[in-house]
């Protein structure tokens, strides 16, 4: 005799696959918070790497949701919960305790600043994002909050390369609060930058790529600082370029409008 199916679940499907995403950004946040107590112990090159992992887990779980189809509303607010910890609050008190707390009130004040501009950002990121896609979707409108935690950490990351002691003179007391106003301005500036998200790469270039992506992750592993500190001044200058890029395929989309509107009027 047949035994009837149990079809009784725990979760529905949706659910399930909601769970995977939601769990990498939860532990992204738990490497934010890390990271903070890496800074109050003075393990600020612990506190650097930490916002690293977290970045690596915030750039996992969208494109990990995406793929198994396990996108939600709640996945989507706790990803910008997330990043306010971990590329606005850590990052802030970790600057606080290597530099800005010896500007007293004044290092307090502009680390506040900057968790409200990255808050900030992030709302306006989740209202826009409602939008339908295009050829926009290359772009973000400001730096996204992941990059500006990297970005002000930029001071921290340098004196640790040890580059400072070779080819400059930096004061720090005057770079820290420097990074930190600018970072806050491009947070929630609405200067295009690169979003990275819709790369096309030609078959015969792929080995190329991946001996590229080898590559930096050696150098990483044995100039970690030098290679971090390169790479965020190597984003710093895309930012001109992104813009330049947004104007041009603007200018030329509205072009390619007037053109076919010019043509429906004639028909």
């Amino acid at each position: 005799m047949e035994q009837p199916k149990n079809n009784l679940k725990i979760v529905t499907d949706k659910k399930a696959r909601m769970i995977l995403p939601n769990t990498i950004t939860l532990i992204g946040v738990c490497i934010g918070l890390s990271s903070i107590k890496f800074a109050i112990d003075g393990q600020f090159a612990l506190a650097v790497i930490a916002i690293l992992f977290a970045g690596l887990m915030d750039a996992l779980d969208g494109r990990i949701a995406r793929l198994i189809k396990g996108t939600s509303k709640m996945g989507k607010e706790l990803d910008s919960l997330g990043d306010v910890i971990s590329f606005g609050v850590a990052p802030a008190f970790i600057m606080f305790f290597w530099n800005l707390q010896y500007l007293n009130k004044l290092g307090w004040l502009i680390c506040l600043i900057y968790v409200i501009c990255v808050a900030l950002r992030l709302a306006r990121f989740n209202v826009n994002s409602n939008e339908e896609p295009s050829w926009k979707d290359n772009f973000f409108e400001g730096v996204p909050a992941p990059a500006g935690g990297i970005v002000v950490l930029i001071p921290l990351m340098f004196s640790f390369s040890g580059l400072d002691k070779i080819y400059f003179n930096i004061n720090y007391d005057l770079a820290v609060p420097t990074f930190f106003i600018l970072t806050s301005i491009l947070l929630i500036s609405t200067i295009p930058t690169y979003s990275f998200k819709k790369i096309t790469i030609p078959r015969r270039t792929t080995i190329f790529l991946l001996f590229g992506i080898v590559l930096f992750f050696g150098l990483l592993l044995i100039y970690t600082f030098k290679v971090l500190t390169l790479s965020a001044f190597i984003y710093l200058s895309l930012i001109p370029i992104s813009y330049f890029h947004f104007k041009k395929i603007n200018k030329n989309k509205a072009v390619n409008e007037k053109e076919n509107e010019e043509l429906e009027d004639i028909l």
